[in-house]
């Protein structure tokens, strides 16, 4: 049976310029999550833009994560997509999201929660 999964958009406005400027310590805390959440990654790729900023596609057996960052505008667009095939991962979704709002000291401009 096909339960819909919870896909997470948004949009942060952050000051913790160091956060958003290279993908590094990001990186670490997607394999952390990833793992808290007993979730499967099966491929990313990161990219560091110059002078800073960096984004991230990261592919999960329930889906995705993607970001992007915005340094010199203090900005970060989120996308966290868990599919509901084997198990319901709703509570990951926001866990997730919530662990990169601690991350990047953010504040959400925009969030918006889609079941499909």
């Amino acid at each position: 049976m096909y339960y819909p999964g919870t896909h997470l958009i948004a949009s942060i406005q952050s000051e913790n310029i160091s956060a958003l400027a290279a993908s590094a310590s990001f990186k670490q805390l997607v394999d952390d999550v990833i793992k808290q959440h007993s979730l499967q990654k099966l491929g990313e790729v990161y990219h560091d833009f110059s002078p800073a900023g960096f984004t991230g596609v990261i592919c999960l057996s329930e889906s995705h994560i993607s970001i992007h960052t915005w340094p010199e505008y203090g900005k970060v667009n989120l996308d966290i997509y868990l599919s509901n095939y084997q198990k319901n991962n709703e509570g990951a979704v926001h866990g997730i999201y919530q662990s990169f709002l601690s991350f990047f000291d953010g504040v959400a401009l925009d969030m918006q929660t889609l079941k499909r």
